[in-house]
């Protein structure tokens, strides 16, 4: 089936098909359809696709660089030829800017044996372990694919550029305690078993604490340490995280780690460097480091991301870009 919401790059411009809603089964009339003047009552014709908020697991496929931007499938060696000579030019044309010594030393210390094979392999576990967990809740759930539905709570963006609704997921249960405790979302059970790297993108951090503005939403500069240890979903989050660490579990396992961030090889196959500045999670200072320097902050989960269009926003609260 095809998407309901479809994103254009080239023009910037998100599109989407609906079709009547549903009245009793069956397609509304128009006057069904039509709540009023300005409001109309439709459904997706299509699917739609759901991008879990706080997350990013290794990439199954992507663009491979090359004129065409085909998607290939990690596991092609293509892509370890690639990534180990990701920083010769001749061979594959310049980035879009010229790429700091710093973090061409940092990418350059992740690229040993197979990159490519290994973010793969852990794509594939990643994958699996999420679909294993639905399974299970399934089961849990006494239901089938027929019945089972997800609860979804949505970031403070509804939807990203790609059209995919932006949230946490978890199985639909509406009572706490029937037939099991309620699980934690999808989100926060691929960070404990370490099958996720976090990437906590502002102003999407939790779907429970939205202010009712975007401006209100700022972190007031000097306080974002203040707000990561205040704020439950960010501390359940980054306590996974750390303790996956402590535990070599996943994309942390010490005989065979996935060192290359899933948002890493993607600025990598586009040839571009990364575009989000960055807040420290483990810092009462007011910097926005540059997104460029992003690796100045080891501990993904110490990593707030900013997009460079809300930045003023920040700079009015009292943060300040780097020097």
């Amino acid at each position: 089936m095809p998407k309901a919401i479809r994103t254009d790059s080239e023009n910037n411009r998100t599109t989407g098909i609906a079709i009547p809603r549903l009245y009793y089964d069956k397609p509304a009339t128009v006057e069904q359809q039509v709540h009023d003047g300005d409001t109309l009552s439709v459904r997706p014709d299509g699917d739609i696709g759901v991008r879990l908020l706080g997350i990013d697991t290794p990439e199954v496929s992507f663009a491979f660089p090359g004129p065409k931007l085909t998607f290939v499938d990690l596991f092609d060696a293509a892509w370890n030829d690639y990534l180990k000579t990701v920083f010769d030019s001749t061979k594959w044309g310049p980035f879009s800017s010229v790429v700091p010594d710093g973090l061409k030393s940092w990418i350059q210390a992740k690229l040993y044996g197979d990159p490519g094979t290994v973010h793969a392999a852990h794509a594939k576990a990643a994958t699996d372990d999420l679909r294993s967990m639905i399974t299970k809740d399934m089961e849990i759930m006494g239901q089938d694919i027929t019945s089972f539905s997800y609860y979804l709570g949505f970031g403070f963006e509804v939807m990203d550029g790609y059209g995919r609704f932006l949230c946490t997921v978890n199985r639909n249960q509406p009572k706490r305690d029937v037939p099991t405790d309620r699980p934690p979302t999808y989100n926060l059970r691929m960070l404990e078993r370490g099958r996720a790297f976090p990437y906590f993108i502002w102003p999407n951090i939790s779907p429970w604490d939205r202010p009712d503005s975007m401006e209100k939403a700022v972190i007031p500069a000097g306080k974002a340490k203040e707000m990561a240890d205040a704020n439950l979903e960010l501390k359940l989050a980054r306590g996974h995280v750390r303790k996956a660490r402590e535990q070599h579990l996943g994309i942390f396992d010490s005989m065979n780690p996935c060192p290359l961030e899933p948002f890493e090889l993607r600025f990598l196959s586009r040839r571009s460097l990364p575009d989000r500045y960055v807040i420290d999670l483990s810092s009462d200072g007011n910097r926005l480091i540059k997104p460029e320097n992003y690796y100045s902050v080891s501990h993904p989960e110490d990593r707030l991301w900013v997009s460079s269009i809300y930045v003023p926003f920040f700079e009015k609260h009292g943060w300040a870009i780097e020097a």
